[in-house]
């Protein structure tokens, strides 16, 4: 496998992927069948969301046995062939890890329950306070982070789902059982791990209410985690060569992310934070709209350059993944714009400093789902805060507007090949309606489409490999106090590349400082034309420009 600096990494929720069965639910099989495609795009690895055995309350983020394969997706056969075909194409599969919980119908808390203590002990069970819960800490899911067990007369402690019930990584069998699931793993040829919200794992000490906030800043990057990460790294061996392994940070900090993904620290190769996803969100609130607050995005994507520049951290790149709506009908122009804006915001992420993640169907131009009657939305989230809003009096037709833009479903809607029905994902109804554009979005019209987004994307990940300066250049932000353009100049030995990007629908000039002379445009989302200091963009233009001396 190559250096993680140079790859790009390609996401894939196998749900929603490809069905190779007829049953409406993507599979393993499916991934195997679309190889050809993903190594025709130039990526090197595959990050794979669960599909270990699952009650799926929270889409298999809810783990009931590590070392096996829900037959929703197939069997250890097909997965095994997966990682063989992969591999004989040059990517590797990284698979995605829920260590901070386990689902309820886990054999280890199913032996708790039963009273055997060995068990209890793999997991947070505290008393409570006259009747109370131990804390008043709020789960990520809305109510309390706490669930009664009468036969105990204690409460266990779940941050995400009542049936997510945390681990208790103070006790070290726990962490032992967690390194052999790895090894496990590692031994059928998997070439990384994505670690669900990782930065969750070390709990506090003492258990204390919190009068600020919902409990999140005495759990959130906590006072063991960079030792037990460090532990896992080393007793599972993924510190070798040729793993790569991100951690999903939740509500994480520069400092922390520094020491999560510094190689001399030997923990993990990355990490992905949420920070610059939340500029549209109304005081820190999803459900309410606001538009993206471009400068506060700005200031977010530049500060988490420079800091993890300074202190030889690496980002996970991205706006898109299976939780988040799709870039294109976020920040970008869906309808008239749409091939534009979708190739400025790739541009915009893929030449930063860090590794660039394509979610599913990004890279053809996948838009929001636009579901119109709450029958065609599956998440649990969107079902519920459609249920939240209406009891709070929000009109229907302002809750719909919400959940079109902000919805999860927004990104999980299938895949989509080709026109025929069921937009080539499956030969049978899916389980989740495909959107409707899909006659016109789709991976066979892009293949032969000129100029197309595909074609754009495979553009990036060439130039990433080719060009030094796009893996190991140091980071320079350019045109700050530029309402409208997000710019950047990346430098690395004698190469100097200068990257421009108009975020808006609206022409705007730009003046650059730096003498043009000798650069020349490798990347244009219109006509390529040649450098000059000053510069009128078109509307969501995106120039790239290298100069070697």
């Amino acid at each position: 496998m190559s250096d993680f600096k140079a790859s790009t990494i390609y996401q894939i929720y196998p749900k929603s992927f490809h069905d190779s069965n007829g049953d409406g639910i993507g599979d393993l099989k499916g991934i195997t069948e679309k190889l050809d495609y993903l190594q025709s795009l130039g990526i090197e690895y595959l990050w794979i969301t669960p599909f270990f055995t699952s009650p799926q309350k929270d889409n298999g983020y809810d783990v009931a046995d590590y070392r096996n394969i829900d037959t929703l997706f197939g069997t250890m056969k097909d997965f095994e062939e997966l990682v063989e075909e992969a591999k004989r194409r040059g990517i590797g599969i990284m698979l995605d890890m829920v260590f901070n919980h386990t689902s309820t119908e886990h054999e280890w808390f199913q032996k708790a329950l039963a009273g055997d203590q060995y068990y209890k002990d793999f997991y947070i069970f505290k008393d409570g306070k006259q009747g109370t819960p131990p804390t008043n800490w709020v789960s990520k899911f809305g109510g309390s982070a706490w669930e009664y067990v009468s036969a105990f007369n204690q409460y266990y402690l779940h941050l995400f789902d009542k049936t997510q019930a945390d681990l208790n990584w103070e006790n070290k069998n726990v962490r032992k059982e967690l390194v052999n699931v790895l090894k496990f793993w590692m031994d059928k040829g998997v070439k990384g791990f994505r670690f669900d919200v990782v930065n969750l794992i070390s709990k506090p000490e003492k258990y204390a209410d919190d009068h600020e906030g919902d409990g999140r800043r005495f759990y959130t990057d906590g006072p063991k985690v960079h030792d037990y990460l460090k532990e896992l790294c080393h007793e599972s061996g993924l510190n070798d060569d040729g793993m790569v392994t991100v951690g999903e940070m939740s509500s994480t900090t520069i400092d922390n992310c520094i020491r999560y993904s510094n190689p001399e620290e030997k923990e993990l190769s990355m990490c992905f934070n949420f920070h610059h996803l939340k500029v549209d969100y109304k005081d820190q609130q999803k459900w309410i709209l606001r538009n993206c607050d471009f400068m506060a995005l700005k200031k977010l994507l530049n500060d988490w350059q420079l800091g993890l520049q300074e202190g030889n951290g690496w980002n996970a790149l991205f706006w898109c993944n299976h939780d988040q709506p799709r870039i294109v009908s976020r920040f970008g122009d869906d309808k008239q714009y749409h091939k534009e804006s979708a190739k400025m915001l790739a541009s915009m992420i893929h030449f930063l400093r860090g590794t660039p993640y394509i979610y599913q169907g990004e890279e053809i131009g996948m838009t929001n789902a636009y579901f119109e009657h709450i029958e065609q939305y599956r998440d649990v989230e969107s079902i519920n805060y459609f249920k939240i809003l209406k009891k709070e009096g929000k009109k229907e037709e302002d809750i719909y507007r919400i959940l079109q833009e902000r919805s999860r479903d927004n990104s999980r809607t299938p895949m989509q090949w080709d026109d025929s029905p069921y937009a080539g994902f499956s030969e049978n109804k899916p389980w989740i309606e495909v959107t409707g554009n899909y006659k016109e979005i789709n991976v066979k019209n892009s293949a032969v489409e000129p100029d197309s987004i595909l074609d754009y994307y495979k553009k990036l990940v060439r130039l990433r490999k080719e060009y030094k300066v796009i893996s190991e250049g140091s980071y320079i932000p350019i045109l700050l106090d530029h309402e409208s353009v997000f710019s950047y100049k990346r430098t690395y030995d004698s190469q100097t590349l200068i990257v421009i990007n108009n975020f808006y629908g609206t022409e705007t000039e730009v003046e650059l400082e730096e003498n043009m002379e000798g650069y020349q445009c490798i990347l244009s989302n219109y006509e390529s034309r040649d450098p000059s200091n000053r510069l009128i963009l078109k509307p969501y233009e995106s120039l790239t420009l290298l100069k070697n001396e």
